[in-house]
């Protein structure tokens, strides 16, 4: 048998496959269709998510509570150092307010005798 033949025998093989349609069987025809209106049925039902409420979704949000203990060690760390900075850093109100207001005055370009009459 050559490489000719093969391929005639495979050609005839397809054209009588193709000459006879195969028959579903009617159960199995059946079967396959409940099985897709079941299918499709579920489907078409809007699944309805539970509202468990904002805590919840933060806690899912930031993590669990790995992310949730974090976040807490790092809050309870900055209002310890807020309220009880070591000596050496600068007290972080003295940016925004100052004892001598003065220098504010002078950058407007008012005189100071302008401070005076306020006081």
């Amino acid at each position: 048998m050559t490489i000719s033949d093969d391929a005639r025998d495979l050609d005839l093989l397809f054209a009588e496959a193709r000459r006879s349609s195969p028959e579903l069987p009617d159960d199995l025809a059946v079967r396959i269709l409940t099985d897709a209106e079941a299918v499709r049925l579920e489907r078409a039902r809007p699944a309805v998510p539970a509202n468990r409420g904002l805590f919840h979704g933060l806690y899912g949000a930031l993590g669990g509570w790995q992310g949730l203990g974090g976040l807490v060690a790092a809050s309870v760390a900055g209002v310890w150092v807020g309220f009880s900075a070591p000596s050496f850093l600068p007290d972080p109100a003295s940016y925004f307010v100052s004892q001598d207001a003065s220098y504010m005055v002078a950058d407007l370009g008012l005189e100071p005798t302008f401070l005076e009459e306020l006081e």
